[in-house]
């Protein structure tokens, strides 16, 4: 018995395990599950130059969903692209080029369809992809956390040239290779 009691005292003065991570869970904004065709980079000042959010592939017309459930904290334009952002308590997730019927105050669930995607305003232009970003306060975060987060292996906007039998030649790499050099890069 003495021995059953001082287990159980050693056992109820052990240290409560830790605490779950503090970053919520969350929901892909687009489905099927998107690619990422450029990382979260964020910048080391507030006027610096990166990258505050993540582009996923997409299709125009595609419903784009909250990530977290929150409320409708702001749907409209913003330096002439359509963009809503839904407030979850202490952070927010923005998504930009996406039309929406809702209204600021409409609540929405995890999952819930907030607009659809458009071409304009798209950063991925000729391409169509969402812009999707998440803060708390002024801090921009880096959205992939609320989906797993772990490394990104970004691909090519153009795709990747067919798979051969053998080792691909120079002029099957040609397109892409006058595609990227077309490009502006500043």
């Amino acid at each position: 018995m003495l021995l059953t009691t001082g287990l159980l005292t050693t056992l109820l003065t052990l240290p409560a395990p830790p605490a779950p991570s503090p970053d919520p869970v969350g929901v892909w904004p687009l489905r099927p599950q998107p690619q990422v065709v450029a990382a979260y980079d964020p910048p080391e000042s507030a006027y610096g130059a990166g990258h505050r959010g993540v582009d996923l592939a997409g299709v125009a017309g595609q419903p784009v969903r909250a990530a977290m459930p929150g409320t409708i904290g702001f749907a409209g334009m913003i330096a002439g692209r359509p963009v809503v952002v839904v407030d979850h308590g202490d952070t927010r997730t923005t998504y930009e080029p996406v039309t929406t019927e809702l209204s600021r105050g409409s609540e929405v669930a995890a999952g819930d369809p907030i607009g659809a995607l458009t071409l304009p305003g798209s950063h991925c232009l000729p391409r169509v992809c969402l812009h999707w970003g998440w803060l708390r306060g002024d801090d921009y975060l880096d959205p992939l956390l609320l989906v797993g987060g772990g490394p990104v292996r970004l691909l090519p906007l153009d795709g990747l040239p067919p798979i051969t039998a053998g080792p691909p030649s120079v002029a099957s790499w040609q397109p892409l290779a006058e595609t990227w050099a077309a490009r502006r890069w500043w």
